[in-house]
């Protein structure tokens, strides 16, 4: 039978089955039953994202022209504007942002050294949301802890030291906390000041920022990330009896918040323009490195979805909208606004996608949503097994798509690559585009670009 022919017995056949408009995904499965009409498109987008590095080269062009993007940067601001302009030249619709406020937070200059023994200086990254030492710097004995247990037990040896978090990484959930919080851990024992383990497998003498928080009720004192091989050696020297002093030094202040914008284009439905597949990324990143990995990739990956859409011509029948969300990294204001924004419009949305893990093979697919329609993605993912990404696991979901979907309870996806990969040059100078594989990026762009389509042209959305 010819397509247009299978796809019009396909309705049908939806509109006479008793569960057509409120109940249960359609009863036909596989390649060769409901999917049939799909593959074709669906093989077309796969082709043309693995037929070159036209991903990869986006991301290159993004990273290497406007490099690290933090909220409140010019850098940032030229990015949103890049982007509007390449968006547009794509040929997609209803280009234009979002204002959002965002805060700022200036890194200024940093410093850290080992007074005794002998003057050696040591890497480090203050930690988003940090406060500035003393113009002079804190100078203090250096107590290594293993674990938040461990400070509690010796909490009286702390007043007056600057505590150090030597917690070996085991997977990111885990020892996050001591980033986010080690800073308020310390001060409740008077601790001067609050250093932590990079959070990431051991890379290069590297280490990792990200964002902390103070608690109320405590005093605010600087933190800063130090390599897991400089606080090896520091736990080293304790453990032989030497009395390690360092003296730190940040200027890290809040600027008051400024204005930033989520970048917004669209493939406008054919036949319900009005319902929404969302998919993105955040678009900014932290400072030292280029943002690459987190989240230029997850931007790039999912913005194909609509690019490769209008390339091919083709059209689904709901409103494939793309948004690269400002203010990920500290404060995810990005998310909040756009939910805050479109609420009247959210139980509108029908399938939320974020990429935000990087790409690092091997990749997979995670779904977060009801049982039905987890049956009927793992029956569009089978169109995904010339990839090998047709195994859909749990864990959809994401910080930017997470406050919309909450309020339209909808369905949500993630693409995320292997974790200990990911996580080695996270928040690091070392996430740059050198490090991507460019067919793992074409890869990626080619599972989410026939995700997404056969999604937003199905005739029966997802069952929430």
């Amino acid at each position: 039978m010819h397509r247009r022919g299978l796809v019009f017995a396909f309705v049908a056949l939806l509109a006479s089955h008793p569960s057509a408009q409120n109940g249960p995904a359609p009863a036909l499965s596989g390649v060769e039953g409901w999917l049939a009409p799909y593959r074709g498109n669906a093989e077309k987008l796969m082709s043309a994202a693995q037929a070159d590095q036209f991903a990869w080269d986006r991301l290159a062009e993004l990273t290497d022209t406007f490099g690290q993007r933090i909220s409140g940067s010019d850098n940032l601001n030229r990015a949103i504007a890049w982007a509007v302009e390449t968006m547009k030249k794509d040929g997609l619709e209803n280009v234009h942002t979002e204002r959002v406020m965002v805060p700022r937070w200036v890194r200024g200059v940093e410093s850290l050294e080992i007074t005794n023994p002998p003057l050696h200086n040591v890497p480090l990254l203050g930690l988003g949301g940090s406060i500035a030492t003393p113009p002079a710097g804190i100078e203090a004995e250096v107590m290594v802890v293993a674990n938040g247990d461990d400070l509690n037990k010796r909490a009286a040896d702390a007043k007056g030291k600057i505590v150090l978090f030597n917690v070996p990484y085991t997977n990111y959930g885990e020892t996050v906390q001591y980033r986010s919080g080690g800073a308020s851990m310390a001060a409740r024992h008077g601790a001067v000041a609050a250093l932590v383990r990079a959070v990431g497998p051991m890379g290069l003498r590297t280490p990792h920022t990200g964002g902390m928080n103070y608690a109320n009720e405590v005093a605010k004192i600087p933190t800063a990330a130090i390599p897991a091989e400089d606080a090896n050696r520091v736990q080293r020297l304790v453990n032989r009896g030497v009395k390690v002093r360092m003296r730190l030094k940040m200027e890290a202040k809040f600027d008051p918040d400024v204005e930033s914008f989520n970048v917004v284009g669209e493939i406008k439905g054919s036949e319900k323009p009005e319902e929404i597949v969302l998919v993105g990324g955040h678009f900014d990143s932290w400072d030292p490195g280029m943002g690459a990995s987190d989240d230029g990739v997850g931007c790039v990956v999912t913005w194909e979805a609509a690019r490769l859409m209008k390339k091919l011509n083709i059209r689904p029948k709901r409103t494939v909208r793309v948004v690269l969300f400002t203010n990920e990294e500290n404060g995810t204001r990005g998310g909040t606004g756009y939910r805050d924004q479109h609420t009247t419009e959210a139980a509108n949305h029908v399938l939320s996608v974020e990429s935000d893990s990087g790409v690092f093979a091997p990749g997979r697919l995670g779904f977060s949503g009801s049982e039905a329609a987890r049956k009927m993605i793992a029956e569009i993912a089978t169109l995904l097994a010339p990839l090998g990404l047709q195994e859909i696991s749990g864990g959809g979901g994401g910080a930017d798509i997470g406050p919309i979907s909450a309020v339209g309870k909808v369905p949500m996806m993630a693409y995320s690559g292997d974790s200990n990969k990911y996580f080695t040059i996270h928040h690091t100078p070392a996430d740059t585009v050198d490090r991507i594989d460019p067919q793992e990026v074409s890869k990626a762009a080619a599972a989410l670009s026939a995700m997404i389509y056969v999604v937003a042209d199905m005739p029966q959305a997802l069952p929430k």
